[in-house]
């Protein structure tokens, strides 16, 4: 009785407003007709929502990048110094003689397979003005290759001749990686017997004056950690890729670690050019290597136990960046994925933590982690490279003007402030920034989920005088593409940049405004680094 009174009753207005009308249409404007519903009643709100979520990922991250950089201005503008915030104290007594006002330091230098550059770190070591009887250099020697162990071993015996304390150690295995190496050395003996370890890669060339100028901050200075450095950068001409790096590493170092030192005496550490207090590197719990970016981990733990931690600009540390795509790529992910994961496996021990202030633990949790670690690789991919060029395929959505020019134009502003002599490379650093999203992108996917390859180690490879021979010619616009196809050819990249193209193709022959402008822009920039045409060619190939 109730399905006879259901099909007496009245019909459907569904069926009488769209099925009916569907039916009684040549096919080819039923299927046109069918898309438009479909896209305006259920893909468009999809992407009105994903239009929303990066609009407040965006002012999340504008509001983050205004607060850096008003607080890196304030340090230039106000001369807000290292040496005016804390005491400094040149050592006393003649450093070559040496002398109990000086503490003991121990220098390690963590390498694996670094043929190209392995004498550059040690000669530097070496090299540094502080008493003989006071220092110990530690080499650190991972590696697998019996011609590089050779060449390393060499090299410490050579200087061990000159007078020098140099300590060449090896280990059975290569458990822990980096981190591994570090808590290896710390176990020995004479490393136990120090005050203070300055780290350093084995690309990184400190001056002969660099224990001087940063001891003495943490001599008269007992609550603090660290001190961290600046990196320079002896190829940072030898390609576009290495001048965009450059960019992005200075903008770092001059905002980021700047801010972070002068606001709550927190950054991470960056894993080299950096002076550890030995008792803090002890009462955080050590070198652990439960994640790639065990540099990071050792500093959340120390601050937590309330150590502070104090960046110096003015001491800049010689070194090299990844001059092939490959190798950025692998550093980039390692950076992010690493980062990601700690949050993941600290955020709560951050949270219950009674050693820091609530405001502090704000500051680590929202702006280190969730905003510059999670929420800036997501949204300059998702936004920039995919809602933006879905968008012109769906015109019943609208992307405020304010998020899709006046956000990114502020940020981008306010890191030329600090970049006003690579202004005019802005375009490009803007361009292949969104490609390496991308991977930044899948990184923090990998470090949120915490999948199998998580904790995945590749060595940032270095080339060491092959690039440095470069370094003063022209830079090329476009680089050689290495001849192997299977270092040519970059797939994720090459098929965003089809879908670019496909989009802004659209967008010019049914569009109402002029996206394609820039989605043009951006599929240019995936194809280029899709055929490698950009960073220096793999030394295999």
């Amino acid at each position: 009785m109730a399905l006879s009174a259901a099909s007496d009753g009245p019909i459907p207005d569904t069926w009488q407003n769209i099925v009916r009308p569907l039916l009684l249409r040549p096919s080819s404007d039923n299927a046109l007709l069918i898309w438009t519903h479909v896209r305006a009643h259920v893909i468009a709100p999809v992407v009105d929502a994903a239009v929303v979520l990066c609009m407040v990922m965006s002012f999340m991250l504008l509001l983050e990048a205004m607060f850096m950089s008003a607080v890196s201005l304030y340090v230039v503008l106000f001369r807000r110094t290292p040496e005016k915030r804390y005491k400094w104290e040149a050592m006393g007594g003649d450093a070559e003689k040496g002398g109990s006002d000086y503490p003991l330091v121990l220098v390690q230098i963590p390498m694996y397979n670094e043929k190209e550059v392995y004498h550059l770190s040690i000669r530097a070591a070496c090299a540094l003005t502080w008493p003989p009887d006071r220092i110990i250099i530690q080499i650190l020697d991972d590696s697998t290759d019996p011609l590089v162990k050779n060449l390393v071993k060499v090299e410490c015996e050579e200087w061990a001749k000159k007078g020098i304390n140099i300590k060449y150690e090896v280990r059975s295995n290569r458990k822990g990686y980096k981190a591994g190496a570090l808590k290896k050395g710390m176990e020995h003996h004479y490393a136990q017997q120090c005050d203070f370890v300055a780290i350093f890669d084995a690309d990184f060339q400190p001056d002969s004056d660099f224990l001087l100028k940063t001891i003495p901050f943490l001599v008269h200075n007992p609550e603090i950690a660290l001190v961290q450095t600046r990196w320079d950068f002896v190829n940072y001409s030898a390609s576009m890729m290495t001048r965009i790096q450059k960019m992005s590493l200075d903008y770092h170092f001059k905002v980021e670690q700047e801010s972070g030192s002068t606001t709550f005496s927190f950054f991470g550490f960056n894993g080299t050019a950096g002076v550890w207090r030995i008792s803090a590197i002890n009462e955080a719990g050590g070198w652990q290597d439960r994640t790639t970016v065990e540099d990071m981990d050792l500093a959340v733990r120390a601050t937590l136990k309330g150590w502070k931690f104090l960046y110096v600009g003015d001491i800049r540390v010689k070194s090299e960046l990844p001059s092939t795509l490959k190798a950025y790529r692998n550093q980039q992910h390692r950076w992010t994925c690493g980062a990601v994961y700690l949050f993941r496996k600290m955020g709560w021990d951050i949270v219950i933590n009674k050693e820091v202030s609530l405001l502090k633990k704000i500051h680590v949790l929202y702006s280190f982690f969730f905003v510059r670690r999670v929420i800036a690789p997501i949204v300059t991919f998702y936004f920039y490279c995919v809602v933006i060029p879905i968008s012109v395929l769906i015109p019943e959505v609208d992307i405020p003007v304010w998020g899709l020019v006046y956000i990114p134009t502020t940020i981008t502003i306010l890191n030329a402030i600090r970049n006003p002599s690579s202004l005019h490379l802005m375009p490009f650093w803007i361009l292949f920034e969104n490609v390496m999203a991308m991977h930044r992108m899948k990184a923090a996917m990998v470090g949120l989920l915490g999948t199998s390859s998580v904790n995945q180690w590749v060595v940032t490879e270095k080339k060491g005088q092959l690039i440095r021979d470069k370094a003063d010619l022209e830079v090329p616009l476009l680089e050689p593409a290495p001849t192997k196809c299977s270092e040519r050819v970059y797939v994720l990249e090459l098929g965003l940049a089809v879908f670019l193209i496909l989009c802004a193709t659209y967008n010019i022959i049914f569009g109402n405004n002029h996206y394609n402008v820039y989605i043009y822009f951006q599929a240019v920039a995936f194809t280029i680094v899709g055929f490698g045409f950009i960073g220096a060619p793999n030394p295999t190939s």
